[in-house]
């Protein structure tokens, strides 16, 4: 019931997850990501515990398999999960389990994994994939593109209702953290509401590093 992609840039300065469901509010509890440690996306009969544990472990200096391992080997359901990971270095790690639900497919390259469940086909992750180290721009707009991807590609089986995307860098709180919890257009509306934001990013982040050198809000009463 989920597709999503994890990611992060060349320099490893950019973490980031994209993701797209027919659940409600998918992001809230499926993205992870933390600056320096990695990204993490949680799904299928998703355990929101997991995310955490396995950036955890990446932080501490595991490799994103490890990581992974290390947090599925502490909980009796691994079965029942799909989970993602990427490090600050190495190659990212999907696990599968065996009670994944419909279509389970996944792809991974250097810096990049796609992966989902209950796909219309088996090539939805490998078209993110593909999309992502093809598209320029904002790392956030690669991992959107990515996910565009995967719905032109079919996506879920069935309509998709909810859409995130979560980007972290250097500073403790993500960037960006996007979301649409419920929609007949999800990604539609993802890519409306990225488009105003996207533009006001490094504002955001002046403002609360140094607020004497950021920019107004351009709106009443702030000249």
């Amino acid at each position: 019931m989920t597709f999503s992609i994890v990611a992060r840039s060349a320099d490893a300065q950019f973490f980031g997850v994209a993701i797209a469901s027919s659940s409600p509010a998918v992001a809230a509890r499926c993205a992870f990501a933390r600056a320096g440690s990695g990204a993490v996306a949680t799904q299928n009969i998703t355990d929101p515990r997991l995310g955490p544990a396995v950036l955890e472990a990446m932080g501490a200096g595991a490799s994103a398999g490890a990581a992974l391992g290390g947090a599925l080997a502490g909980t009796p359901y691994a079965a029942y999960r799909q989970v993602l990971a990427v490090g600050a270095s190495g190659l990212p790690a999907v696990h599968s389990g065996e009670r994944a639900l419909g279509v389970v497919s996944a792809a991974a390259g250097e810096r990049a994994a796609a992966a989902g469940n209950l796909l219309c086909g088996a090539a939805v992750p490998g078209a993110m994939l593909a999309a992502f180290e093809t598209a320029q721009g904002h790392f956030g707009e690669r991992l959107l593109r990515a996910l565009e991807a995967g719905l032109a590609q079919g996506g879920e089986a069935g309509p998709i209702h909810s859409a995130g995307l979560l980007v972290v860098r250097e500073v403790s709180w993500p960037i960006v953290d996007l979301r649409v919890d419920w929609s007949a257009n999800p990604l539609g509306g993802l890519r409306q509401v990225w488009e105003i934001y996207a533009p006001q990013i490094d504002a955001y982040v002046q403002r609360a590093v140094d607020p004497r050198g950021a920019p107004g809000f351009g709106v009443p009463g702030d000249p």
